[in-house]
């Protein structure tokens, strides 16, 4: 076993192969780019709770001013001797307060990410957001399609960010199958789309989406309706488990550097060809919605049906 991994993906490390329909433009965006989802985000919020908290805020600088949503005046002038107090998480969204009623709410989409380190540190081309700090080092958030937002507000402007009080239980609050169910009814589509949405269990996004119906044995595009009891049984143990497995290998790797998205310890997301490490039949890799959707036909049957 490779030491430092959980027992589940430890013998799923290996080089992610593309499947050869999957559009060149696509393959690559999804190969430099993967959402931040909550293995990541957990791992960065409990990383800057440790590291970021009483530090001061000595510089701000915006470099790419199209990520900014500021509901509190300049940014460059209100958050300059502020202190860190508090670093949280909802769903895919990372919450960080600060002295004072201000809080700055990063959602890193696909491409947005955090650095925290040493001021002397070179510049990298995508730092849309500077913060000095006082204990010498910064906090940079880089995004180069710049498709992320980075809010600052008041705490009671918290429910002024686009999407942050629509976000259900935590994937890793281990809600009860009978609240999971609860919150499944009001949703018609196919069960990846409604894992993906946040409303039902935030956190989960396209990769572990396919991880979790995977684990779960459970056809990627399942209409509810149509899941039997025993399936949504299986989802719901699913989803927590292999979050938390998959936030011990986050943890384990990201050794600092919180701009890392690792997700080459996956079981089958973006890595149609290679043989499905539970049954050897190939895994299969389709777009949809300019996603890419990863699945084994053999242990999660199926039938696609258009609208």
């Amino acid at each position: 076993m490779i030491q430092g991994l959980v027992p589940r993906y430890a013998t799923r490390i290996s080089v992610a192969l593309q499947y050869s329909v999957i559009p060149p433009e696509l393959e690559a965006l999804e190969q430099e780019s993967a959402m931040p989802e909550a293995p990541e985000m957990e791992v960065v919020k409990d990383f800057l709770a440790q590291n970021l908290m009483g530090q001061e805020v000595t510089e701000a600088r915006v470099l790419k001013p199209s990520v900014l949503r500021s509901l509190q005046g300049d940014v460059r002038t209100d958050i300059v001797g502020r202190a860190f107090i508090e670093s949280t998480r909802r769903g895919k969204f990372l919450i960080l307060s600060l002295s004072g009623d201000r809080a700055i709410v990063i959602n890193p989409k696909l491409t947005g990410g955090l650095q925290f380190c040493p001021s002397k540190q070179r510049i990298l081309k995508r730092t849309c957001i500077l913060l000095a700090l006082s204990g010498g080092f910064h906090l940079r958030y880089t995004d180069d399609r710049q498709m992320g937002v980075f809010y600052y507000v008041s705490h009671d402007q918290l429910g002024d960010v686009p999407g942050l009080d629509e976000q259900g239980p935590d994937v890793l609050d281990n809600i009860d199958l009978e609240e999971f169910q609860s919150r499944l009814k009001g949703f018609h589509g196919e069960i990846k789309g409604i894992l993906t949405r946040g409303k039902v269990l935030s956190g989960i996004g396209n990769a572990y989406a396919d991880e979790i119906l995977f684990d779960a044995k459970v056809y990627p595009f399942k209409r509810r309706k149509q899941l039997s009891s025993d399936e949504l049984r299986r989802i719901h143990h699913s989803a927590r488990r292999i979050i938390v497995d998959a936030t011990s290998v986050v943890r384990e790797r990201m050794n600092g550097q919180l701009d890392h998205k690792l997700r080459d310890f996956l079981a089958v997301h973006n890595k149609g060809g290679p043989d499905c490490p539970d049954c050897g039949n190939k895994i299969s890799q389709i777009t949809a919605n300019r996603r890419i959707t990863s699945y084994c036909r053999r242990c999660q049957p199926g039938m696609l049906i258009k609208n």
